[in-house]
């Protein structure tokens, strides 16, 4: 059975849950305080960091690669395309999302205040008004299936109360598209008491 070392308000931890729960397979996961880490955790992740999924003698750590390994090792429902060109494309956007989004979201995690936490806020904002036009046209970010890349920035939006990111009117499609998200009975079950808590 696979174990996930998961953080109960960290959204890298959450990302793997929404994918153990979209599997709906069987899986233990470990809460682990970010703020009193467990002396075991250094020596299954080198960089002393949650999420952390162990599967008999496999340890993997950063949501991405566990999340791609999560989605080859149970095929149903894939979540990354079938097909090679769009599931690089995917790749890309993931990177781009850790590029261009979550080192701010890290940022944020670390220390939300002064004017470095009001310019990663500010880098956030742009950055989602930039793409809200794509929920337009489409349902999820690929088109109309959910998949890998809605899953990565799925705890951003959920977030975004918690971190103090306002989005203006030209951001409406992406809290809409956010909305379809959340009403995934797979993102509801993922959910921390302590996340639950982060919105209103």
């Amino acid at each position: 059975m696979m174990t996930l070392y998961s953080g109960t308000t960290c959204p890298f931890s959450h990302r793997c849950r929404i994918v153990l729960f979209e599997k709906g397979m069987d899986f233990q996961i470990n809460d682990v305080d970010v703020h009193n880490k467990p002396e075991d955790l250094a020596v299954m992740n080198p960089y002393n960091e949650v999420p952390v999924l162990v599967e008999r003698d496999l340890i993997l750590h950063e949501s991405n690669i566990i999340n791609e390994y999560i989605d080859e090792r149970f095929p149903h429902p894939q979540l990354m395309p079938a097909d090679p060109v769009m599931r690089a494309r995917a790749r890309l956007f993931l990177f781009r999302f850790e590029q261009e989004l979550f080192v701010h979201v890290r940022q944020l995690e670390q220390s939300q205040g002064g004017k470095a936490g009001e310019r990663a806020r500010e880098a956030i904002r742009d950055s989602l008004t930039q793409i809200a036009p794509i929920f337009t046209k489409q349902k999820f970010i690929l088109g109309d299936e959910f998949s890998m890349i809605d899953v990565a920035i799925a705890p951003l939006m959920w977030r975004l109360e918690h971190y103090n990111i306002d989005l203006g009117k030209a951001a409406a499609p992406i809290l809409k598209y956010s909305e379809r998200i959340f009403s995934r009975q797979a993102f509801i079950d993922s959910l921390t008491p302590a996340e639950k808590a982060m919105r209103k």
